[in-house]
C-alpha cells in the first residue's frame, strides 16, 4: 500500500484530480483497443442554456455506468458528447441579457448583428453544463464533443432537408399549429404545459336562418373565437337537431349564414350537443372542418390580436380584451343564455409564459407518416427493443397515429430553411444561395431576386440526426463506419415520440440501418413524497449541492440504487446521505485492513485458500460478481447496486471482517497470512465492481491499495468470478444465520446490546455440532454469549429460535423484566393497530382514493405496509413472551 490512509475519506479534494487524471491522460477517448468490439452510446445533448437538473443527474449516471462496465470488460467505449442549440431558450437568454444590458433589441439591430452576439454568448456563458456533467463524473468523450449548429451537423441538416425535399417527403402547407403569441412562433406540444385553472364556459344562442324564434345553443371557453366561427356541429343520431341539419345558424356580430352539419365528433351528452366550428383556431374544429368542407378563418395575429378578418369593432383587441366586449354584446342582444363556472386545462407556451393558440398558419412539414414505417417495423420485427417492453406500447400508439411533423419555426437562432422565393412565390429548396439562384434562372429564363425563408428549423429536426450526424455524416468517416449503429440510447419517456421517433425515422431513412439496437427508458426523479419537482412547489433538488454535500458517488450510488424499471424515483436527502455512509463504510473497511496489514499480493490465487472463511468470502464475491454483471447487462441496474451493497456492506464488511479478526490475532501464521492475502484480493475486486457506480472513492483506495504504477482503475479489467465452494459456503452461511436469528432475537426483546446471554441449544446434528466446536468462539463473541449448552429439554423462561433442524433457547428469567417487556408491547401493538385502522379507513373511502393525488394515496398506502410489517414483528415478539 501506498501512504497510510487519512481517516476520513474528502470527495471534495479527490474527485476534481481523478477527474482531471483522466480527461487529461485520454482515457474517455474512444479507439484505443481497435482490435475490440465497440460499444457506443450518444448522449442526449442538453440544451446550450441549461444547466444540470436531477433528471441529467439520473440519465448521465446510468449512461456512464454502462460506458465504464463496457471500458473494464475490454470494449472499444465511446460516449458521444454534445449539445442541442435550444432555438427558443437560447434567442430569449441573448434577447433579455441585450435588454438588461440596454443594447438595441433584436429586431432593432437586425438578423445577421443578433445572430453574432448569440454566438458570442455561446461562447462565454453557453455550455456549463459540460462541466457541470464532469462533476458528476460522466467519462465522455469529450474530443468529440459536438454542437447542433457546428459546421459539420449544419452540413447534415442541410443534406437532410434538400433530400427529403426533393423526395417529396418536405413540403409547405397551411396548417394548425401550437401558436406562442410572446414568442410568435410555432411550438412543439413538448413545449406546451397543461395549466389546470378556474374558468368559465359561456353559452350563447345562435340565431337558426328562417326560422323565427329558433335558436341553437352552443358552449365555449374562448368567446372571442366565435368571431372566427364557420359551422355549427351536431350528431347525426342526435333527434333534437335532425331536422335542422343541412340549415344555417346567423353568427351574431357577425351576420354571417353558416351550415349546421352532421358530424360523429359532437358529442350528445356533452353540453347540448350542439358544438360551434372554429376550424382555424382549434385543433379538433380543424378535423371537423375538412371533413365537412367548412371555410378556415383565421382571425388572429401572430400577437394574439384580432386581425381584419372580424367586424371593424373587434379590429386590433387584445384576444381577453375581446373576449370581455363580445360577452357583453351578445348578452345585450340577448343571446346569451348563461355562463358556468368551471374546471379545466389551458395550454401555456413553457417559454413564452402565455396561454397558446391553435393558429391556422402556412408552416413547412415532413411527411412523417411515410417515414414511420420503417421504424414501427424495426421495433415490431426485434431490431430495436424497448427498456422496459412496456414503452413499446408508447411509441407504437404515437407512430401508428402519427401527424405531419411541423419543422418551421418562427425564430433567428437556428438551422435557416435552405429555402427561396421568386418574384411568384416559386419556392427553390437548394444547398446554397448560388444553387437556388442557377435553379431559379433555369425556370425563370433570366435572371430574377430571390428572397430566402426567414424561419428556421425545429431543434428537433437536428436532433433526430444526432447518431450519425456526430460521427461525421454526410462523409464517410472511419467513426461513421466503426461506431455506428450505437448499442442504447438512455431517455426519458416523455421525449420517446419527440426524440427517440425521429431518431429512428431519420436514420432509418439516411443510414439503411437503425439509430441503436435498446432504448433504455428510466424513470423520473419525484421527491421523497413522490411529488414532480417544480420551482414553484419549492420542492427541487439540485444534484450539485447534493454533490458539493455529500460526493458525487453518493448521489451516483442513489440514483442507480433506486433506478427499477418502471418506477418512479422517490429521493430525498436523507436516502443520499444514506449511501454517503456507505462510501465511509467502504473507506473504514480499506483502513482496517491497512491497520492490519492485508497488503495485496498479485501472485495471490484465490483458488489456494484454505480457510474455511476466506474460500467462502471469494465464493460470495464470485457471486456478487456475476450478479452484478448480469444486473447490468440486463439494464436491471438497481440490482447491480443492491448486490454491491450487500456484499461489501453486510458480507465483507459486517461478517468478513469480523471472523477474521481472530485469525489476524492467532498464533497460525500461515492462517493469518492467507486471510490477510484474502481480504486485500477481495478488497481490491470490490474497487473494479463499484467502479462504474462509485468511480471517485474507488479511484482514490484504488491508488493506495495497488500503490505506485498501478494501471488506472478506469482501464481495470472487470474481475472474473472466483468459484463457489459449497463446504465453506454452507459451512460459514449457517454460522451468519444462528448469529443473525440470535442478534434479531434480542433486539427483538429490548435485551440491551451489552448484556451477555446463555444459549441453550437442542436437536443438533452432527454436521452443525462440528461448525459450532469449530466457530464456538466467534459466535460467543458475535453473539454475545457466555455459555452454550446442549440440552435435552429447554430450560423454563426461555425464548426459541429454530435454525435449520436445531432449537436454540435463550433464558431471558434474570436477563429482562418479562412483565414490563410484555407490558410495552402490548402498549406499542395497540398504537400500530390504532395507526393501521386509521390509515386503513382512509384508503377505504373511495372518496378520498379518487381524489387524492396520486403520490398521496401511494404515501399512505406504502405507511400502511410498514405499520402492519412493524406490527408483525411486535406480534412475533409478545408471543415469545407469551410462550415462556
Amino acid at each position: 500500500m501506498a501512504d497510510k490512509l487519512d481517516k476520513t475519506y474528502r470527495p471534495d479534494q479527490a474527485e476534481g484530480a481523478h477527474y482531471k487524471r483522466w480527461e487529461e491522460g485520454g482515457y474517455f477517448k474512444c479507439g484505443q483497443r481497435p482490435d475490440a468490439d465497440p460499444f457506443t452510446i450518444v448522449i442526449p445533448p442538453p440544451n446550450v442554456t441549461g444547466s444540470l437538473h436531477m433528471g441529467h443527474a439520473l440519465n448521465n449516471t446510468i449512461q456512464d455506468v454502462m460506458i465504464r462496465y463496457r471500458r473494464m470488460a475490454g470494449r472499444d467505449t465511446l460516449w458521444q458528447p454534445g449539445m442541442d442549440h435550444a432555438g427558443i431558450a437560447t434567442q430569449m437568454v441573448v434577447e433579455r441579457k441585450l435588454a438588461q444590458e440596454g443594447n438595441q433589441s433584436r429586431r432593432d439591430m437586425g438578423r445577421d448583428a443578433f445572430i453574432e452576439k448569440v454566438w458570442e454568448w455561446k461562447g462565454e456563458s453557453g455550455g456549463a453544463i459540460s462541466n457541470q456533467l464532469r462533476r458528476l463524473g460522466a467519462s465522455c468523450d469529450w474530443s468529440r464533443e459536438r454542437f447542433t449548429m457546428d459546421d459539420g451537423l449544419s452540413k447534415a441538416v442541410l443534406k437532410v432537408f434538400v433530400d427529403l425535399y426533393r423526395e417529396g417527403l418536405i413540403y409547405k402547407d397551411k396548417r394548425l399549429v401550437n401558436w406562442d403569441p410572446a414568442l410568435e412562433t410555432a411550438i412543439s406540444d413538448l413545449e406546451v404545459q397543461q395549466v389546470e385553472t378556474k374558468g368559465k364556459m359561456w353559452f350563447f344562442r345562435y340565431p337558426v336562418e328562417g326560422e323565427d324564434g329558433v335558436f341553437l345553443t352552443v358552449g365555449t371557453t374562448r368567446p372571442e373565437t366565435m368571431l372566427g366561427d364557420t359551422g355549427v356541429c351536431v350528431h347525426p343520431d342526435d333527434e333534437r337537431y335532425k331536422h335542422l341539419v343541412g340549415k344555417n345558424v346567423i353568427l351574431p356580430l357577425v351576420g354571417r349564414a353558416i351550415p349546421i352539419v352532421a358530424d360523429s365528433y359532437a358529442d350528445p351528452e356533452t353540453g347540448t350537443g350542439a358544438v360551434k366550428m372554429t376550424p382555424a383556431h382549434d385543433f379538433n374544429d380543424f378535423e371537423v372542418g375538412k371533413r365537412q368542407n367548412l371555410e378556415m378563418i383565421n382571425i388572429l395575429t401572430p400577437q394574439a390580436k384580432l386581425n381584419e378578418n372580424v367586424p371593424e369593432k373587434y379590429r386590433g383587441m387584445d384576444r381577453f380584451e375581446a373576449r370581455k366586449v363580445v360577452v357583453e354584446d351578445l348578452d345585450a342582444l340577448g343571446l346569451l343564455e348563461k355562463i358556468e363556472d368551471i374546471d379545466h386545462s389551458i395550454p401555456y407556451g413553457d417559454r413564452g409564459g402565455v396561454p397558446i393558440e391553435p393558429y391556422l398558419t402556412d408552416q413547412w412539414y415532413v411527411d412523417a407518416k411515410t417515414l414511420a414505417k420503417p421504424a414501427i417495423e424495426s421495433v415490431e420485427q426485434g431490431r430495436t427493443k424497448f427498456v422496459p417492453e412496456n414503452w413499446t406500447k408508447t411509441y407504437y400508439e404515437w407512430m401508428r397515429n402519427i401527424q405531419p411533423w411541423c419543422v418551421s419555426r418562427q425564430l433567428w437562432w437556428g438551422h435557416q430553411i435552405p429555402a427561396w422565393y421568386g418574384p411568384d412565390g416559386e419556392t427553390f429548396v437548394a444547398h446554397d444561395a448560388a444553387e437556388a439562384q442557377a435553379a431559379a434562372d433555369a425556370h425563370y429564363g433570366k435572371t430574377v431576386e430571390l428572397t430566402r425563408d426567414e424561419d428556421v428549423l425545429d431543434t428537433w429536426f437536428s436532433s433526430a440526426l444526432w447518431t450519425f450526424s456526430t460521427l461525421g455524416w454526410p462523409d464517410k468517416t472511419p467513426e461513421l463506419d466503426r461506431y455506428h449503429p450505437t448499442n442504447v440510447l438512455v431517455t426519458g419517456f416523455d421525449i420517446i415520440f419527440f426524440w427517440v421517433a425521429r431518431m429512428m425515422m431519420m436514420t432509418l431513412h439516411f443510414m439503411k440501418t437503425e439509430p441503436f439496437e435498446t432504448v433504455y427508458v428510466h424513470a423520473l426523479v419525484r421527491d421523497e413524497k413522490g411529488q414532480k419537482m417544480s420551482k414553484s412547489k419549492g420542492n427541487v433538488i439540485d444534484p450539485l449541492q447534493l454533490i458539493d454535500e455529500y460526493g458525487a458517488d453518493s448521489l451516483r450510488f442513489t440514483l442507480v440504487a433506486l433506478a427499477a424499471a418502471g418506477r418512479d424515483i422517490k429521493l430525498s436527502t436523507q436516502r443520499v446521505e444514506g449511501y454517503r455512509n456507505f462510501m465511509t463504510k467502504l473507506w473504514n473497511a480499506a483502513r482496517f485492513c491497512e491497520m492490519n496489514d492485508c497488503v495485496l499480493d498479485e501472485s495471490f490465487d484465490p483458488a489456494s485458500a484454505k480457510e474455511t472463511v476466506n474460500r467462502w468470502i471469494l465464493g460470495e464475491l464470485g457471486k456478487t460478481r456475476d450478479a452484478v454483471t448480469t444486473a447490468i447487462e440486463t439494464f436491471r441496474f438497481n440490482e447491480s447496486a443492491g448486490a454491491l451493497y450487500q456484499f461489501v456492506w453486510g458480507t465483507f464488511c459486517d461478517w468478513y471482517l469480523e471472523f477474521a479478526k481472530p485469525l489476524f490475532a492467532g498464533d497460525d501464521q500461515a492462517a493469518a497470512d492467507e486471510t490477510r492475502k484474502t481480504a486485500a484480493f477481495v478488497l481490491e475486486r470490490i474497487l473494479r465492481l463499484m467502479h462504474p457506480i462509485a468511480p471517485f472513492v474507488t479511484a482514490e483506495l484504488w491508488n493506495h491499495v495497488k500503490g505506485e504504477g498501478a494501471e488506472d482503475i478506469i482501464i481495470a479489467a472487470w474481475p472474473d468470478a472466483p468459484a463457489v465452494d459449497a463446504d465453506a459456503e454452507g459451512e460459514m452461511g449457517w454460522v451468519v444465520r444462528l448469529v443473525s436469528e440470535i442478534r434479531s432475537a434480542r433486539s427483538e426483546m429490548n435485551v440491551p446490546p451489552g448484556t451477555k446471554i446463555s444459549l441453550a441449544i437442542q436437536g443438533m446434528g452432527d454436521q452443525a455440532k462440528a461448525w459450532l466446536e469449530r466457530h464456538a468462539s466467534l459466535i460467543s463473541t458475535l453473539a454475545r454469549a457466555e455459555k452454550i449448552d446442549h440440552v435435552e429439554a429447554m430450560p423454563e423462561g426461555a425464548i426459541q429460535i429454530v435454525v435449520d433442524e436445531s432449537t436454540v433457547g435463550i433464558p431471558l428469567a434474570g436477563v429482562i423484566d418479562l412483565a414490563a417487556e410484555r407490558a410495552r408491547l402490548e402498549k406499542a401493538i395497540a398504537k400500530a393497530d390504532g395507526e393501521i385502522k386509521k390509515i386503513a379507513g382512509k384508503l377505504g373511502n373511495e372518496k378520498f382514493v379518487a381524489n387524492a393525488p396520486e403520490e398521496v394515496v401511494q404515501e399512505n398506502r406504502d405507511r400502511l405496509a410498514e405499520e402492519q410489517a412493524q406490527r408483525d414483528k411486535l406480534a412475533e415478539a409478545l408471543s415469545r413472551i407469551a410462550a415462556l
